[in-house]
């Protein structure tokens, strides 16, 4: 669950382009920017990653967690990472609108989450629509998936590699294509 202050301002909102929030969204991004810099230009061990990962996100990172470097965020404090997760190279977050992991995901290299969209209407092109990703416990992510604002991923699925998912994907379930669409159910041991 994603707690900031910030977070319950803008949560499922528009926020348009001449907003006060803005600045506060800005403030938080350039703060941000340093340390996603440093996350992927330098030499760095796992506790070290995970670290930088707890400025960034402003939430302690549990050690299980395993990166492969570079990762990429717009944002980063609405980034909310469970235990054992494990994160591929090249994986971009878009969480301003939140991100939050589970326990024992697993994310391919390069694939995407994105909780921001703009609105289609010209005049207010720029301004955001924020809505949260949630990827359930046990799910992988292929790589160069990308996951669209406000899918939940259910436990167990799998986001197959190249896949765009565009609505929630069902529990113990398989998805791939674009838009991606159930092509096989997990059977799951009980």
């Amino acid at each position: 669950m994603i707690e900031t202050n910030l977070f319950k301002k803008i949560d499922q909102q528009l926020i348009l382009e001449d907003d006060p929030l803005f600045e506060e969204i800005h403030q938080i991004v350039e703060e941000n920017k340093q340390y996603v810099f440093k996350l992927n230009t330098q030499f760095l061990t796992q506790e070290e990653i995970n670290a930088y990962l707890s400025k960034i996100t402003g939430q302690e990172i549990d050690p299980s967690l395993s990166v492969n470097l570079p990762i990429y965020t717009d944002f980063g404090r609405h980034l909310r990472i469970g235990k054992h997760v494990f994160i591929n190279s090249q994986v971009m977050f878009t969480d301003l609108g939140g991100i939050i992991l589970e326990d024992h995901v697993l994310i391919g290299p390069g694939a995407k989450l994105l909780s921001v969209n703009h609105p289609t209407d010209p005049p207010i092109r720029r301004g955001l629509i924020l809505k949260s990703v949630l990827i359930k416990r046990n799910a992988w992510i292929g790589a160069g998936a990308t996951i669209l604002p406000g899918v939940t991923v259910g436990e167990n699925a799998i986001v197959a590699a190249n896949a765009t998912v565009t609505k929630d994907v069902p529990a113990n379930t398989i998805v791939a294509g674009t838009p991606a669409k159930v092509v096989k159910h997990i059977d799951v041991e009980a």
